[in-house]
Formats: C-alpha cells, sequence, structure tokens
C-alpha cells in the first residue's frame, strides 16, 4: 500500500511491513523449494491460485505464535494460514496447513488459529474449504494441544456443528493428513485429494507396523486410489494441485444463495478528507491527546459523521456513518480534554463544569454509550468500536457518581448485541476500558489492532512502578532492602518485560488480535468483515436483561 514518507508512523509502518514479508516465508525459502521439489504448491500459492483475482484475501491472524516456541524452532503464522477470501464470486473462510512449518504440525497456537476460523464460519455463515497438508499433532506439545476444550478435538466437533448449521465445508488432502486429523476432511461435505502427495490414514506405515506388524506403504494404506475406488473415503482424485483447486471453484461456482441479514448499504465513496493524514493526525506518544473526530473523517464515506449527543458524555464518540457503503454505528474514545457540564445527582460539591481527561469514559460517556448501542440494535446497524482506552473514571466523585452502574449499563448493552460488532484498537486498551469497548471477550467478528495499539490491564508505567513496590516491600520483608541503584535497575527490567507484552504484535501472536495493520487497511477490513456478516441473518432478539439503573 502506497503511503507518504517521513511522517510520525513510518517506522512502525516499515516494522509492519519487514514482519509481514518474514513471516509470510513461513518455514524459509529451502522449505519453499522442497514443497515445490515435490511438486506441491505452498500454502500461501494454493490460496492466491484458488481466490479470485482483483478480489481481497483478508487475511486472519498472519503473526499467530510469532516469538513462541522457540525453543522448538517457533512457528511462524501457526503453521496455517487462514482468512476469508472470495472463490468463484462467494465469500468464504479459506484454511491451509502450511507445510513448510514442521510439516504442517499442529502447536497449541494452530489449533487455537483453526478454532478462530471456524467460529468465522459459523457466525457468518460463510463456506469453509480446508487445504490439508499436515503431519497431525506436534508430540513434544501434545499435553497442549490434545485433550482440553479448546484443544485440537473441537475441531471435529466444528466440523460437526457447522454441518448441522447447513453450512458448506468442502476439504482437499493435499498432503498427509494423519491420525485424529483425518477427521476433519472427511467430516466434510466433500473431500477430494491429490494422487501422489494426498494420502489420510488413522495411522501411518511406521504406527501400523509397530501396533500389528503389518508391512505396508503409505499409498497402499492411505492413498488417493485406495480412498477413491476402494475405501470410498474420498469423493474423487485429482492428478495435481492446480486441478484439485480448479475442482473447488467449480463446486462453489454451483452453489445456491441464502437469505441475508439486510444489512444496508449505499454505493461506496472514498472519505473526503486525505486518508493518509492519519499519520500525521495521530501521535506515536500514546499519552498525547488528538482529537479523534478527526481520525474517524479520515475512515468514513465523504468523511461525513453524524454524531449522536455531540454535548453530552463527550469522552466517548457515538455516532452513524457509512464505511465502504455500508451504514454503521461507532463508539471511539474522545482522546482530547473536553469540558463537560455538571450532571444531576452528583455529589455536592461539584463543579459546574467539569474537565475530562481524553481516552477516560466516564459515568456520562458511558450512560450515552449503552443508549446508541441499543439505538443500533434497534436499527439493525452494524457497530464498529475505535479504542484509545486508559480505562473508567476512578476517585469519590466517580464513585459516588455511579461509575460502576454507567460502567455495568455500557457491558450490558455492548454484549447482548445482536447486530455484528468490529473493533479496531488505535491506541490504549487497558483494563476494564478494553472490555467496555469490545474486545476480545465480547465476540467482536474481527479485531484488529493499528501499530500504534498497546494492550494490557495497565499502561507499561504504572504497571511497572506498582510491580516494583511489590517486590521492594516484599525485599523488605526479608530483610534484603534494596539501594536505589538495585531499585532502578530492577524497574528497568520489569519496564522492559511489561512494554514487551504491550506489543500489538504480542497479542497478536496470542490472537487476541486478528491482524496488525495499516490504518489505511481499516475501511476495507470493516467492509470485508460486514459482507459477511451479512450472510448470517439476525434471529436472536435483542434483550439486555436487567440493566443498571
Amino acid at each position: 500500500m502506497t503511503t507518504t514518507t517521513n511522517h510520525p508512523l513510518q517506522a512502525l509502518l516499515d516494522e509492519l511491513n519487514r514482519r509481514t514479508a518474514e513471516t509470510k516465508l513461513g518455514g524459509g525459502p529451502k522449505k519453499i523449494e522442497d514443497q515445490h521439489r515435490k511438486g506441491k504448491l505452498t500454502a500461501r500459492e494454493r490460496i492466491d491460485y484458488l481466490t479470485d483475482e482483483g478480489k481481497p484475501f483478508t487475511e486472519v491472524g498472519l503473526f499467530a505464535g510469532e516469538g513462541m516456541y522457540a525453543e522448538h524452532g517457533g512457528c511462524p503464522s501457526g503453521g496455517v494460514v487462514t482468512g476469508i477470501g472470495y472463490v468463484s464470486g462467494r465469500q468464504c473462510v479459506i484454511v491451509a496447513n502450511d507445510a513448510t512449518v514442521k510439516a504442517g504440525a499442529w502447536f497449541p497456537i494452530t489449533a487455537k488459529k483453526n478454532l478462530r476460523a471456524q467460529e468465522i464460519a459459523m457466525e457468518n455463515h460463510l463456506p469453509i474449504i480446508y487445504l490439508v497438508d499436515s503431519a497431525g499433532v506436534y508430540l513434544p506439545l501434545q499435553d497442549e494441544v490434545f485433550a482440553d476444550k479448546e484443544h485440537f478435538g473441537r475441531t471435529f466437533r466444528n466440523n460437526a456443528m457447522l454441518s448441522s448449521m447447513g453450512i458448506l465445508q468442502v476439504a482437499a488432502i493435499m498432503g498427509s493428513c494423519v491420525a485424529g486429523g483425518a477427521y476433519l476432511p472427511i467430516m466434510s461435505d466433500e473431500a477430494l485429494i491429490v494422487e501422489g502427495t494426498g494420502s489420510i490414514f488413522l495411522a501411518g506405515p511406521y504406527l501400523v507396523k509397530a501396533s500389528i506388524g503389518e508391512d505396508v506403504d503409505a499409498e497402499t494404506l492411505g492413498g488417493a486410489t485406495t480412498h477413491t475406488e476402494i475405501s470410498g473415503v474420498t469423493d474423487n482424485k485429482y492428478p495435481d494441485d492446480k486441478s484439485c483447486l480448479d475442482a473447488i471453484k467449480r463446486i462453489f461456482d454451483r452453489l445456491g444463495h441464502r437469505e441475508t441479514a439486510g444489512f444496508d448499504r449505499a454505493e461506496p465513496a472514498l472519505p473526503a478528507k486525505n486518508q493518509e493524514e492519519i499519520y500525521q493526525l495521530l501521535p506515536i506518544d500514546r499519552v498525547k491527546p488528538y482529537d479523534m473526530v478527526e481520525i474517524v473523517e479520515r475512515l468514513v464515506d465523504k468523511s461525513e459523521f453524524d454524531p449522536y449527543k455531540p454535548g453530552y458524555g463527550q469522552s466517548l464518540l457515538c455516532g452513524y456513518a457509512r464505511i465502504d457503503g455500508w451504514a454503521v454505528g461507532i463508539v471511539a474514545n474522545q482522546r482530547k480534554v473536553v469540558k463537560a457540564k455538571g450532571r444531576t445527582g452528583q455529589p455536592a460539591g461539584t463543579p459546574a463544569v467539569e474537565m475530562q481527561m481524553g481516552g477516560v469514559i466516564y459515568g456520562d460517556a458511558a450512560d450515552k454509550a449503552a443508549r446508541f448501542i441499543m439505538n443500533c440494535n434497534q436499527k439493525r446497524i452494524p457497530l464498529v468500536f475505535l479504542q484509545d482506552v486508559t480505562g473508567f473514571m476512578v476517585g469519590s466523585r466517580a464513585e459516588q457518581g455511579g461509575i460502576i452502574k454507567d460502567g455495568a449499563k455500557m457491558v450490558n448493552a455492548m454484549a447482548n448485541s445482536v447486530v455484528p460488532k468490529f473493533t479496531v484498537v488505535v491506541g490504549n486498551s487497558y483494563g476494564a476500558g478494553n472490555y467496555a469497548m469490545c474486545g476480545k471477550a465480547y465476540d467482536p467478528r474481527l479485531i484488529v489492532s493499528w501499530p500504534t495499539a498497546q494492550m494490557a490491564v495497565m499502561s507499561g508505567a504504572s504497571a511497572a512502578k506498582t510491580l516494583l513496590q511489590i517486590q521492594v516491600a516484599a525485599m523488605k520483608a526479608k530483610g534484603q532492602p534494596l539501594t536505589p541503584e538495585q531499585e532502578q535497575a530492577l524497574l528497568q527490567k520489569i519496564t522492559d518485560q511489561y512494554n514487551a507484552q504491550l506489543s500489538p504484535y504480542y497479542a497478536a501472536a496470542r490472537l487476541w488480535v486478528d491482524a496488525v495493520i495499516n490504518p489505511l487497511a481499516t475501511r476495507q477490513i470493516i467492509s470485508e468483515g460486514i459482507a459477511a456478516a451479512n450472510h448470517a441473518p439476525i434471529t436472536r432478539p435483542f434483550n439486555v436483561g436487567v440493566i443498571q439503573t
């Protein structure tokens, strides 16, 4: 994506581009060459060939596993490529094992990423394609992959659930498919296999020999001919990757159409204000104030934003707009200092005008946001949350003013929303602010972050000082007081460790966010997300239960 140079965010975007290119190499050039030597395409080459030219592929979980499993040689992108793309004009979810990474074996993060892809298919009623090429569970970590609710086996439970929901699943066996993993393609609606490279069996030749003493080669045990002509496990065989992928294209070309959710879309229009000005408007320093309205106006069509109750609860922006034609309701943290008039019912002595800090959610803002979220549900308008939040206001004035019940009201309305929600972490995402602004725990259909994002219970400086005080007190209790120099060294160590965990890549590695993106990609991702959500009609009534008053 073309961007202007010499702006404050350039170094962060350069880092994003570098990490992206590096991660997309998977196991590296040598492993890619090995795939080609076997007559196989890589996972990304398969997706490129399968998906429609000129249509976007919205990757989910590119940075999954980054910095993890170093003692096992790493697991770039979790050893699997997932995302939302188009095949024969039909939007779908694609899951492709990357055999250049540990032969496509499943690490713990691989299981989590596969489940996330299936969750996207379920929530949005999107057909899902599995391009299978995996050696199965990575045995040294089997205790973290095998037995729990969110582990490997959950994949096959989801296969069954997707089938019962009438959501199409197509699997292509393009390499190894071993042990429990053999159930994934065979629990799909259609199972295709590539001759010579595709194989599927519950136990491979070595395990068969060890278990029952039988000598048998892989092709006879579970190759394409065996399963298309003898066992009937797979539906059809193809001579190479491309012919198999062509068959998937033909399947999707004949799919019937279903009812949509009916979200409103007008003719898309670019923002009237230059989108690249976001790079100048958004400070790298997470403490510095800025006007979030200026950011919003560079994300929405024609830069037209209709605010809801603009003079009330100003620490949160709420309002209506369109993004790539789609009608949306936006809830965003205002990062500049605002003046708020005193509310009725506030404690005695409360000033008539209160200066409210940017990025903090005050009671009046939470109250406004709850009502706005309920209105969007009433109107069937998808919600977009733009996070740059340090948390809810604290202190005696806030507590006596009922900040907890106001915050609870907002969380209630947001959590019970039946319209699809999308979250963009622009900057800070701390503590309960993350929750109220639709963090990962609240089921956003997609959640992405900008390179400027930071996610944690609290900011690095606050957390480090708190942790330092705890450790210093513990040392004193043991009769081992620290010198000022030792305290400073300990503070630096704690700060460095905590700051590393604030990184958006740390969050992306653990799938707390689906992607780290260039701010200019925000419109496209939200648009693709709403297009996906439009496949799933809303069937559950909006009900907040007992709301705090």
